[in-house]
């Protein structure tokens, strides 16, 4: 019987049997097979507001994004005004109006970076035609996340804010309030960054809004605006290559040993030696009968 040994290369086996899991364990595992790949967003505005007209009898919820752009491909948004429609007596609302407004996102050779930046804008709410909700010089936001690297995060404001008109000095020790009699309020917390081992996220500027102008219930906005945020999230580390080291002058392949030809059949290397051995007792037990059956006879 000839029996023919057929292997793949290590490497090449454990393509294979990757590939098959990959397959086979179906659209689960290629989503997840994406996602180490990394990501990367930036929005220069994000509105969550909700515009309460004549004493609540009409709600409209005010959803507004400037420049929202996401990656694994690169992407890169810089328009300057973010308008809504249907709270203006029909007449096209504008939300922010900026001079610079940009928002970028890649992924690429092994890293994924975002960042925004805003400058001299204003942004304004339904009710408060003549006054902006908050005015700012500029801000910006980076987040960076490299494969394997901690991942990094900054904000920063540069320059004057101006909240509900009236000039506001911020820190980045805690959140500031700025009130307004028959006007409303406007909470502003300023730089907020975080980052975990594959994650990092910089929000410039992220308002808390409750606005009822002169209390006459016409135009009740609350809600939350965020300015100018950026996060990533990191590639996976590539996996380290396995090491195939084979001692020297080691041949490619051992023989067999000579047992493995007798598998089949019980056999082993001292079944030679075994059945010498019984012929021999066998040949003895004979001589001793015929020897007793003479002895017998006489």
């Amino acid at each position: 019987m000839n029996v023919n040994n057929f292997s793949l290369p290590a490497r090449r086996l454990a393509t294979v049997v990757a590939a098959t899991a990959l397959a086979a364990a179906g659209p689960a595992a290629l989503a997840h097979a994406t996602e180490d790949q990394g990501g990367a967003s930036a929005v220069v505005l994000r509105t969550g507001l909700n515009v309460s007209l004549l004493n609540n009898s009409v709600n409209v919820p005010l959803t507004v994004t400037l420049n929202e752009v996401r990656a694994p491909r690169s992407a890169q948004q810089s328009a300057l005004t973010a308008s809504l429609d249907g709270v203006d007596e029909g007449k096209p609302f504008t939300v922010l109006g900026a001079e610079v407004a940009e928002a970028k996102a890649r992924v690429a050779d092994g890293k994924a970076e975002a960042s925004t930046r805003l400058t001299h804008a204003k942004l304004h709410v339904p009710g408060l035609p003549l006054v902006s909700l908050i005015e700012v010089e500029q801000v910006t936001s980076t987040a960076t996340c490299a494969a394997g690297e901690k991942p990094v995060a900054s904000a920063n404001l540069l320059g004057s804010v101006t909240a509900l008109g009236k000039k506001v000095t911020l820190t980045p020790g805690g959140p500031v309030e700025v009130k307004v009699p028959g006007v409303g309020e406007v909470r502003l917390d300023l730089s907020q960054t975080r980052t975990t081992t594959r994650t990092a996220a910089a929000t410039a500027l992220e308002l808390k809004v409750s606005v009822n102008p002169l209390n006459l219930n016409v135009a009740e906005v609350e809600g939350t605006v965020t300015l100018a945020k950026a996060t990533c999230e990191a590639p996976a580390a590539p996996a380290e290559p396995v090491s195939e080291v084979k001692p020297q002058g080691a041949p490619e392949s051992a023989p067999a040993p000579a047992e493995e030809g007798l598998a089949e059949t019980g056999g082993s290397s001292m079944t030679p030696y075994l059945a010498g051995g019984s012929a021999v007792l066998l040949a003895a037990g004979a001589g001793a009968v015929a020897l007793a059956r003479r002895r017998g006879r006489n």
